[in-house]
């Protein structure tokens, strides 16, 4: 029996005829400049998280470096690229900074079908990517491969978050509502797996919708008619206002008949585009949130933010910012090289302090574990944009996620056989 009624913000690259050993050309000998390409979306439907992004990384390359912005006597260079939401040119995009510009480590990107591309183009040319913000598990899990980590959370991190909370206050039926494409089937898997741990059940296959919806009403409807306890909604970009509102006006978390929606509070400009005074006090899941982390880094990180950007960081800042301390202290310990037989065994099982406490990357599948956080909305008219009250924060070991880069990839202490081979034994 479901005990809240809750309606939350939704949380949410022509290829260039060069052989793919042109990589290996760039310099690696110390002061000469290392060049990091940044693949984000800058002018399309995920700008807000592609400058999130961008903005977190020369945050986080400037506090690793104390200001230097050199790492190992190499002074830094970042190449940004705004692929604009086409995965076709984020594609051209990288190989260009690989093969033109002499990029020797890639970030991106805030799109998880674009992100999905990018493993594979960094295989090919055994360059280091630095997967996030996208959220795919698959990125670390069924398309794994060594040449790429993630510093952020992945969906699976999220289900964690907040599984154990809504089965205890909203029921233990739920429905799946997400994108058709790679973000959406990542996050229904990883949900299922969450909420399937905690004890709940599902009621119907997973309503996937095309991305480019504007008018909600029929999914929502399938939704209502499941009889779910609780619908998790997936969903990014501005169009996330268009689904809450429908499923405001269609009673959806406001009638005690109807299900609570379930999701994960969004990026600041877009939680305050479309939240209202009746939503105070709901309760969900947050990635990231500046007033949440009591440390250090994250008051160097709120303060340089505010000083050079005249906003506080948002959702995906302290993503950018991990993943820029990750680069740092890896290529670091490698001494200055970006090779992947020196960079690779440098990253694994790398431990350091950033912006929400203990970031570890896995040695088995090169997947970030760290802190996670509920949250209950406090108020929406904070001039500073403090519109949480800390619920709880989930800790490391207990969002960790499953390993799923193949069985040959497990360790003494983690199993990475892919859920669903496990299920077939």
């Amino acid at each position: 029996m479901r005990k809240l009624a809750v309606i939350l913000p939704i949380l949410l690259i022509l290829s260039i005829a060069l052989a793919p050993s042109a990589s290996l050309t760039t310099a690696q000998d110390g002061g000469e400049p290392l060049k990091i390409g940044l693949l984000t979306d800058l002018s399309a439907v995920l700008q807000l998280y592609g400058v999130e992004l961008q903005n977190g990384l020369e945050l986080g390359l400037d506090y690793e470096t104390d200001g230097t912005l050199e790492i190992a006597g190499r002074p830094i260079e970042v190449v940004v690229r705004d692929y604009a939401g086409d995965a076709d040119l984020a594609a051209q995009q990288a190989r260009e900074l690989i093969e033109v510009e002499g990029v020797e480590i890639l970030v991106g990107a805030p799109d998880s079908g674009v992100t999905l591309g990018l493993v594979s183009i960094a295989a090919e040319y055994d360059v280091v990517l630095m997967a996030g913000p996208a959220a795919d598990p698959r990125i670390t899990g069924e398309f794994f491969e060594p040449t790429t980590f993630r510093a952020c959370r992945n969906s699976y991190h999220d289900s964690l978050d907040i599984a154990s909370w809504a089965v205890a206050n909203v029921g233990s039926n739920y429905i799946q509502l997400a994108p058709d494409y790679a973000f959406g089937y990542g996050s229904v898997a990883a949900f299922a797996y969450g909420f399937l741990e905690k004890g709940a059940t599902f009621v119907g296959d997973p309503i996937f919708v095309p991305t480019d919806t504007t008018e909600f009403t029929p999914y929502l409807q399938q939704v209502i008619d499941s009889g779910a306890d609780g619908a998790l909604f997936t969903w990014a970009g501005a169009s996330a206002i268009n689904l809450f509102q429908q499923a405001a006006e269609l009673g959806l978390g406001v009638d005690e008949d109807k299900p609570v929606i379930i999701t994960g509070f969004n990026s600041n400009d877009i939680v305050t585009a479309f939240a209202d005074e009746s939503q105070i006090g709901n309760v969900g899941l947050i990635v990231y949130h500046y007033t949440l982390p009591d440390n250090e880094i994250n008051d160097w990180l709120t303060e340089q933010h505010i000083e050079r950007y005249s906003d506080v960081p948002d959702l995906f800042t302290e993503c950018g910012f991990a993943t820029a301390q990750a680069i740092v202290n890896g290529v670091e310990l490698a001494e200055g090289s970006t090779f992947t037989e020196d960079l690779i065994p440098a990253l694994e099982g790398l431990s350091w302090e950033g912006p929400k406490g203990t970031y570890t990357l896995r040695a088995e599948d090169h997947q970030a574990t760290l802190p996670m956080y509920v949250v209950r909305l406090d108020n929406l008219d904070s001039e500073e944009q403090a519109f949480y009250e800390l619920v709880a924060e989930v800790s490391a070991e207990e969002t960790a996620p499953p390993c799923e880069a193949g069985a040959d990839r497990s360790s003494e202490t983690l199993d990475c056989t892919p859920l669903a081979e496990r299920t077939a034994e």
